[in-house]
């Protein structure tokens, strides 16, 4: 009796010989209608593929693709990992329609038909207190509408869309420039399990793919092309965010981009973009209209923005703080109150989590 194969061992078989690249792969599919085909045809019959060259031929002939291919299955069925094909039914619809979607994607974690409503949220790894809030903030408020946060786990920008949309109780997703088991950065280990248990980490990269600096630029085009926008939240004129901005043009999806000051670095890239066409967000309904046409709601009142109750007093002073940190000086001058009473009201709004103090008697907004 024949044992039955694995449909994924020939993908990635064929994808595991050198000179195969995702664009050799599709040649020898469209010629031969499968991996399993391509992979089974003679030197004379490779030769006849357009593009196909001889050292490409001689190594499909002669690379026993077969064992690096099972240890790969078996790696990731005890690491808990699904491996899915383009022609999975479950291979996101948005990625597939790109002009070069992943062959197939490693898994940990789960993806769901609702994650064809996805916005991609990425940005600067160097981010300024402002660029934390405003995403925190635009990730939540997502989410909590019903769509999925896709980015890139990186360090910044990227980890606070992860964190505000979970904080929201929402979907996110997290891609990968390494392998499925490398965590990287290191310190976001516990940020990635997350993410794995209430949604899913992806790549397109084997086992063990460290996170060298030429797999980012091939990991962006998968955030955008997941998502049917790309948000841009701070990013400096030579970000690897924008290298992500111009894939989703490339897509066909929508870009928008948040403006910042105009004297920050790390916000050159997103007014350029804006100065460009991007579509300017200054809130989420910016967003949610520019995906869906028209602003989401939930029973027309978001629960996750209902602020608490507050004394005149707190509104007064929660009118003066903002994402950009204030001075206690510049708050009493603004508010008027006499500084015993403005340091009354300052403790009752961090408890209620409307203020936050920094170092040097400084106040922002909290993530609200």
């Amino acid at each position: 009796m024949q044992k039955n194969i694995d449909p994924v061992l020939p993908w990635i078989g064929l994808s595991s010989i050198p000179g195969v690249g995702r664009a050799t792969f599709r040649r020898l599919v469209k010629r031969f209608g499968s991996p399993e085909r391509a992979l089974a045809a003679s030197a004379d019959e490779l030769l006849d593929v357009e593009g196909i060259g001889r050292k490409v031929v001689d190594a499909i002939v002669s690379f026993d693709w077969r064992e690096p291919a099972e240890r790969e299955i078996e790696k990731a069925s005890r690491s808990d990992v699904d491996i899915i094909t383009m022609n999975d039914d479950a291979y996101p619809g948005n990625l597939r329609d790109t002009p070069d979607p992943p062959l197939f994607l490693y898994i940990k974690g789960a993806l769901k038909p609702e994650d064809r409503n996805a916005v991609a949220v990425v940005g600067t790894r160097r981010t300024t207190h402002y660029g934390k809030t405003v995403t925190h903030r635009l990730a939540g408020e997502l989410a909590a509408s019903g769509f999925t946060v896709i980015s890139g786990l990186a360090r910044g920008i990227d980890t606070q869309a992860h964190r505000g949309a979970l904080a929201a109780r929402g979907r996110t997703i997290a891609v990968l420039g390494c392998g499925i088991d490398v965590v990287y950065p290191p310190e976001n280990r516990s940020l990635m399990e997350e993410i794995g248990g209430s949604g899913a980490v992806v790549t397109e990269n084997p086992f063990g793919t460290q996170p060298e600096s030429g797999y980012f630029p091939a990991r962006n085009r998968i955030i955008s092309g997941f998502a049917r926008g790309t948000v841009i939240i701070e990013a400096s004129e030579d970000s690897g965010s924008l290298i992500t901005a111009q894939y989703a043009l490339d897509q066909g999806r929508k870009l928008f981009a948040v403006p910042g000051n105009i004297g920050s670095p790390v916000s050159r890239g997103t007014n350029s973009l804006i100065k460009k066409g991007a579509i300017l967000v200054e809130g989420t309904d910016d967003v949610l209209s520019g995906v869906v046409q028209k602003p989401v709601t939930q029973g027309g009142t978001k629960p996750w923005l209902t602020l608490p109750s507050m004394t005149r007093d707190e509104l007064v002073v929660l009118n003066c703080i903002t994402v950009e940190p204030k001075h206690i000086d510049v708050l009493m001058s603004e508010s008027r109150m006499a500084a015993g009473a403005l340091g009354g009201v300052l403790v009752n709004l961090e408890l209620k989590g409307l203020a936050k103090q920094l170092p040097g008697k400084y106040f922002v907004r909290g993530n609200y």
